[in-house]
């Protein structure tokens, strides 16, 4: 019986590790220096066209229907 208690807590020891270093992480190491936004030189670019998808019945055939 206590043969079978290792490998069934393993799981759940794993996730109480993953949580102390989450919660480690956040509250003990120090967080990084916060620096301003850097504001935009230019206005964004405009969003890039996307090729014209191919019809399913061109990609399964190799011809055009209805030509």
């Amino acid at each position: 019986m206590y043969a079978l208690i290792v490998p069934a807590s393993t799981p759940f020891v794993l996730l109480v590790v993953v949580m102390a270093l989450s919660w480690w992480e956040d509250h003990i190491l120090p967080s990084p220096p916060t620096e301003p936004a850097e504001s935009p030189a230019e206005a964004p670019l405009a969003p890039a066209q996307l090729p014209e998808l191919a019809r399913v019945d061109t990609t399964l055939t190799g011809e055009v229907a209805g030509r």
